[in-house]
């Protein structure tokens, strides 16, 4: 048995999230379909973690066990982007150690959440307008008590199936690209919605609608109805994946 990996991105729009789910079209689902084709035995795929429906992502990682080997892996991507639907592309194929995971071997995640503070009708599907007066230092402070917590419950989707609630957050800053309102956040994992309840309520931070104080009481009360409201998903982007 051997094991490849894919460096891939897609852009997420029509797609609800990266894994497979009954009666919804998945990005997982579309690569399998594809490269069980291509490769005359059916293949399942393991991604490095779980994107939600309409997030994007410009890297992203999987990986599958084959019975035989892929002889020429380059014209292996060429033939799957052919064929594959113009919001997916692969980068590469190559083998790995059958041990290596796309999961549990990433080290870090890093996300960013794009938002325009101009209307602007080439940032329709990727970024979130937003016309009014945000606090920037104010919104960089609240985000810089993130580093002192683990927990990070307030900021998940109810009743998901995950054992822990912890994450640890490596990196977590406001900054500018070209017109564009940046939110970068690097964790070693992150929970359904996580990223986007972050930002929704730091938001709400910079509207002066709550305190630094108040962000750190959503944080510690572990109540996700305490945090803000999730951002839309259009504007959220998975950056990078480490090993």
């Amino acid at each position: 048995m051997k094991r490849y990996f894919l460096h891939l991105a897609y852009n997420g729009t029509r797609y609800h999230g990266w894994q497979i789910q009954p009666d919804a079209i998945s990005v997982q689902e579309e690569l399998e379909k594809c490269l069980s084709l291509k490769l005359g035995e059916k293949i399942s795929l393991t991604g490095c973690g779980r994107t939600d429906s309409g997030v994007h992502a410009r890297n992203f990682y999987a990986h599958f066990d084959l019975e035989k080997n892929i002889n020429n892996c380059e014209d292996l991507v060429y033939r799957l982007n052919i064929f594959l639907p113009n919001d997916i592309v692969i980068y590469k194929c190559w083998e790995v150690d059958c041990d290596f995971h796309a999961r549990f071997d990433a080290k870090s995640r890093t996300y960013h959440y794009y938002i325009t503070r101009n209307k602007n009708p080439f940032h329709t599907h990727d970024a979130f307008y937003y016309h009014g007066k945000l606090d920037m230092e104010l919104m960089q402070n609240a985000a810089d008590i993130l580093f002192e917590y683990t927990d990070f419950t307030s900021f998940s989707k109810l009743h998901t199936q995950v054992k822990t609630n912890n994450c640890t957050i490596m990196k977590a800053h406001f900054f500018q690209e070209n017109d564009l309102l940046v939110f970068e956040i690097k964790a070693d994992r992150f929970l359904r919605n996580m990223v986007r309840a972050i930002v929704g309520t730091l938001l709400e931070v910079g509207k002066g609608k709550i305190t630094i104080q108040q962000f750190r009481d959503v944080i510690e009360n572990k109540n996700r109805c305490s945090a803000g409201t999730s951002m839309p998903a259009h504007a959220l982007f998975l950056e990078n994946v480490e090993y």
